[in-house]
């Protein structure tokens, strides 16, 4: 376990991105490879890295065209669990 820990640390170092480019983009990845707890949890994620809900939500949006209409609108009710408990 700290050997992957470890490696997410220097992934998460390795480049010129912010904290919260850095969520956004993890989020995305999630998004894409269909995987409803790594919404979740990058979602939260993404909040915890000061991402507005609108960020967030336009994450989503950005998978219409390269997901289709069906997948995006699973994946925003993924991530409006995590934000409806939020407020």
């Amino acid at each position: 376990m700290r050997a992957y820990e470890s490696l997410g640390a220097a992934t998460q170092n390795a480049g010129p991105l912010d904290t919260k480019t850095r969520a956004l983009v993890k989020l995305g990845l999630a998004i894409g490879a269909g995987r409803e707890g790594a919404v979740h949890s990058h979602t939260r994620r993404a909040l915890e890295a000061g991402c507005a809900p609108d960020e967030v939500r336009h994450v989503v949006l950005l998978a219409t065209t390269t997901m289709g209409f069906p997948s995006m609108m699973a994946a925003l009710s993924w991530v409006e669990d995590v934000l409806s408990r939020k407020h």
